[in-house]
């Protein structure tokens, strides 16, 4: 792994907009953190972490201080940055910016990275969506965030980028009530397990459901399931399954 592999889309390329979904290649990681494990709060050695930062960042001509983001806490809570936060991390899940050359970054390990762009005002998101985030509205306050830096959702570019696929994500029947509970319509993305108290849940779907809820009418998926690629992506439910101790983190970032 010597060569940093981001995931593009051409959703987002066409409109003039510098992103990525880095997979693992291109780090300087080790043992279960091979490769290019940009998780600040993984146990991994914190100089390769931050030279693994260094290199994403650099591929954006910027310096790590430019690679925003935030201390993740699976909430609703959008970030609007108007300059570099270095390493004064806010809590949230949303970082929202309209600032040239500001880069929003988001970190993954089985959940949906989204990163998000108005072609007019050049505003962009990188939203940290797994269940409970998903369930809880952080793509609504990303997409509101952006609406008052003047976005406007019909002109949003969204791209959902390599998350846990639905026949990686086995869930019980209490997951499956939570969502019927809070989101009539969402039982659509279940469906049977391997066994009668086991559901699938299709967390790339519910996620681009949220989009389409909040106006965004322009979204895909990568198709990307990064809890069966073990050779590009890390995976939280992956490491859970081996009982390793810990687990990398995938980074997505895009420039305003």
């Amino acid at each position: 792994m010597t060569d940093l592999a981001p995931i593009t889309h051409p959703l987002l390329t066409a409109a003039g907009f510098d992103h990525g979904f880095f997979t693992r290649a291109g780090g300087v990681s080790t043992g279960i953190y091979a490769g290019l494990n940009a998780g600040v709060g993984s146990k991994d050695d914190p100089a390769a972490v931050a030279e693994n930062r260094r290199r994403v960042a650099a591929r954006f001509g910027a310096d790590a201080d430019h690679l925003n983001g935030c201390y993740q806490i699976h909430s609703a809570v959008a970030r609007v940055a108007e300059g570099p936060w270095g390493g004064d991390r806010p809590e949230g899940d949303a970082i929202v910016s309209v600032e040239p050359g500001l880069l929003c970054s988001i970190l993954t390990a089985d959940c949906a990275p989204v990163l998000l762009a108005d072609p007019e005002t050049r505003a962009v998101a990188a939203v940290h969506a797994g269940w409970k985030g998903a369930l809880g509205g952080v793509v609504h306050s990303a997409v509101t965030a952006m609406e008052a830096l003047g976005a406007q959702p019909r002109r949003i570019l969204a791209v959902v980028g390599p998350c846990i696929a639905q026949a990686s994500y086995e869930v019980g029947l209490d997951f499956q009530d939570r969502f019927a509970h809070h989101d009539p319509g969402s039982a659509r993305f279940f469906k049977p397990g391997a066994s009668a108290d086991k559901r699938l849940f299709d967390l790339p779907g519910f996620v681009l459901w949220r989009l389409q809820q909040a106006g965004v009418d322009r979204a895909v998926w990568t198709g990307h399931d990064t809890c069966a690629d073990e050779t590009r992506f890390f995976s939280n439910r992956r490491a859970f399954q081996r009982s390793e101790p810990d687990f990398g983190r995938l980074i997505s970032v895009i420039a305003a």
